[in-house]
């Protein structure tokens, strides 16, 4: 790779150990990606704590204190048995959601050990100067790029919607490569940092309205099916029905991104950089183009609650992504005056700020006063948790509905949150 004199005096140690570290496995990276030099990113989202048992584990055997969170972050974060002093970040970085929820460890069936541990464990990295987030919505809280902007981020979901909503740049990181960006303010010049891979080459055609939450999941796991990781123009007049908002952009990308590996996909009129057909594919004729009507619609459906049979509901999970305050909002009024089922459970999740800010409007008093609960900082699929005997889970996101039956074994059923918010009071799955 080509390198500016300030990256050589970073490579070569300057900074001290650490940002040496970090350069050294970025370089290593770059030269395996084929990239010809480094952009510089001032936007960072990724995971720089130690939650997950495994890395504890390792921590309490390295040291109590900084030294054993020291060690975790040099091994895990900076791949290297070097053992650095961690400094304080260059880039501005958030971290996302975490392996469970802190501040409900007897649902998540974590011990008040892992907790403590976890506390030291954000201390550092706030001290690091990393804005503890907690999510995998960072441009609902606070961090939204702008169109152009090289970012470094992590969480298939979130990157999606950093390329597409917001027309920034960025490629799915991970925790090395964005710990290290963070040090260095710098990533591989790959991918979709340059202009051609941003480029559409495949088209869709919707032949349908395309209006709620649920129609944009099902839009977006059909999609990244057949998509996989190229980039697709959507256009025609079900998209000009009805503009989407953040809520239905965010489960769109989340599905896609989860049945296929789309990180960017165009919407004319809508997103960016597609004002136009043209400006979308650059003027290049599309390789294909098919269609999305209701028989795709339809046979989409069946293959997403392809893994329900039961109908008795134990448990509803919303949140996948982090549920913005308007979801809540809805919830809220869905639930109003209701009870969840004895035999069920109501979890829904958000970023704190937004929990924070749905304490204050009531919305958290409604859902508990029914009997279900707000958790922040993770979900079902990041900690593996969900309430005890658990067989079958009603859910409103398609991303979801596609990683649990595989991650925990469980029975889903996917449906709109109305859907789900009655399978939570009355404890029984309806088919539309």
């Amino acid at each position: 790779m080509t390198l500016t004199d300030e990256e050589k005096a970073m490579r070569d140690g300057r900074d001290g150990n650490a940002i040496a570290c970090a350069m050294d496995l970025l370089i290593r990276y770059g030269e395996a990606l084929g990239a010809e030099n480094f952009v510089e990113t001032r936007n960072v989202c990724g995971t720089v704590t130690a939650t997950t048992p495994f890395m504890r584990d390792f921590a309490l055997k390295q040291g109590a204190g900084a030294s054993g969170l020291n060690a975790v972050f040099s091994e895990f974060n900076l791949d290297t048995t070097e053992r650095v002093d961690v400094p304080k970040v260059k880039a501005f970085s958030s971290h996302l959601q975490l392996g469970f929820d802190p501040h409900h460890p007897l649902e998540m069936g974590v011990t008040e050990q892992m907790v403590q541990f976890y506390k030291k464990s954000e201390a550092m990295a706030a001290k690091m100067g990393v804005q503890m987030m907690n999510t995998c919505t960072p441009y609902q809280v606070g961090n939204v790029p702008t169109r152009g902007e090289h970012c470094a981020w992590m969480e298939s979901s979130a990157v999606v919607y950093c390329n597409s909503v917001l027309g920034a740049r960025t490629n799915t990181e991970g925790r090395e490569s964005t710990s290290s960006a963070m040090l260095t303010c710098r990533i591989p010049n790959w991918g979709y940092h340059l202009d051609e891979p941003r480029l559409a080459t495949l088209g869709i055609e919707l032949d349908m309205p395309v209006a709620s939450v649920e129609d944009w999941g099902l839009l977006g796991y059909w999609m990244g099916d057949w998509v996989q990781d190229r980039v697709a123009v959507i256009s025609g007049a079900g998209l000009k029905a009805a503009v989407p908002n953040l809520p239905r952009l965010k489960h769109f990308g989340a599905a896609a991104s989860s049945s296929g590996g789309v990180e960017l996909f165009h919407l004319v009129g809508i997103t960016p950089e597609a004002n136009t057909l043209e400006q979308a594919t650059g003027g290049r004729p599309l390789k294909e183009v098919r269609r999305y009507g209701p028989r795709e619609r339809e046979q989409t459906f069946e293959r997403i609650n392809a893994f329900g049979v039961d109908r008795d509901v134990d448990y509803v999970m919303l949140g996948c992504p982090h549920y913005t305050i308007e979801q809540i909002w809805e919830a809220a009024q869905l639930i109003e005056g209701r009870k969840v089922h004895e035999n069920s459970a109501l979890w829904i999740f958000t970023p704190r700020a937004i929990k924070a800010l749905a304490d204050r409007n009531g919305y958290t008093k409604i859902i508990e006063d029914a009997g279900g609960v707000i958790m922040t900082d993770s979900c079902s699929a990041m900690s593996r948790a969900v309430p005890p005997g658990t067989k079958v889970v009603a859910l409103d996101s398609a991303k979801q509905a596609h990683y649990l039956p595989a991650i925990l074994g469980v029975q889903a059923w996917f449906g709109t949150t109305v859907q789900c918010v009655d399978a939570a009071c009355t404890g029984k799955w309806v088919s539309p």
